[in-house]
């Protein structure tokens, strides 16, 4: 167990028909700090499942029926958990982002400055360099100004695939309630905001290409609206106008009697 600073690194894989990236990606994990890798596959229609048997990774998962983006990441960060994480980062397997961020962002986390750590695409000019669409850039900064100035963060974006958190904040929050579908992403943050726990950022290159996963304009757009309302709702929740389970207090899992 090679361990950074003490603490269990586990890196997981929320995957859908990643099969033509996964090896790319998971060749340039650094395995001098990760524990463990665990990749959860979506009920891909690839051959993704038989490249990660094929690269020895120990810990994969598969879904027998689709149950999304968001479902995807609840069954990663359970079993990261499960495996005793202490730190936990979010990679995607479609080499959008880059494994060599790991160590930046663990340390982050493993040397408790922050217990959360987003790789932002946007910070720098990561993002259009990379080959992001330019209306999605549009939509991202409007859509993140806008987010800002309801939740009362400076955030430079609430989108970012790669995140890192430290096990306190997963077992913290009541993540399990978010969303099964893309809006988990911005749902979950809003309950790390509103715990109150600290969020990093560091300046990520990204790439997009034929390969990377991407949602069409109409999801995008659906998407938006999503942000848009659980900014709206965590809004209203901070000033008592309302009560969502979304922010109740995670109930602990009674103990097992032996």
């Amino acid at each position: 167990m090679l361990m950074l600073q003490g603490k269990k690194l586990v890196v997981v894989l929320p995957a859908y028909n990643a099969g033509r990236t996964l090896e790319k990606t998971y060749r340039e994990i650094p395995f001098d700090l990760v524990d463990e890798v665990v990749l959860v596959d979506d009920e891909s229609q690839d051959d993704t499942v038989a490249v990660g048997q094929r690269l020895g990774i120990k810990h994969i998962l598969r879904h027998e029926k689709n149950k999304g983006y968001g479902g995807n990441q609840k069954t990663c960060y359970q079993k990261a958990l499960s495996l005793g994480a202490d730190i936990v980062i979010m990679l995607h397997p479609d080499y959008q982002y880059t494994p060599k961020l790991i160590p930046a962002m663990a340390s982050l986390v493993a040397e408790g400055l922050y217990p959360v750590v987003l790789g932002s695409r946007i910070l720098g000019k990561g993002a259009l360099k990379g080959g992001m669409p330019y209306y999605k850039y549009l939509f991202n900064r409007f859509l993140t100004f806008f987010q800002n100035l309801l939740v009362g963060q400076k955030l430079s974006e609430y989108h970012t695939g790669y995140r890192a958190f430290a096990r306190h904040v997963l077992e913290t929050l009541p993540f399990e309630r978010c969303s099964d579908d893309f809006i988990f992403d911005n749902q979950i943050l809003s309950q790390i905001i509103y715990a109150g726990f600290d969020i990093a950022e560091i300046t990520c290159p990204t790439h997009y290409f034929p390969e990377a996963s991407s949602i069409n304009f109409r999801r995008s757009l659906r998407y938006g609206l999503g942000g848009v309302k659980t900014s709206l709702l965590h809004f209203c929740q901070k000033r008592g106008l309302l009560h969502s389970v979304l922010y109740e207090k995670k109930v602990p899992a009674p103990l097992q009697s032996s």
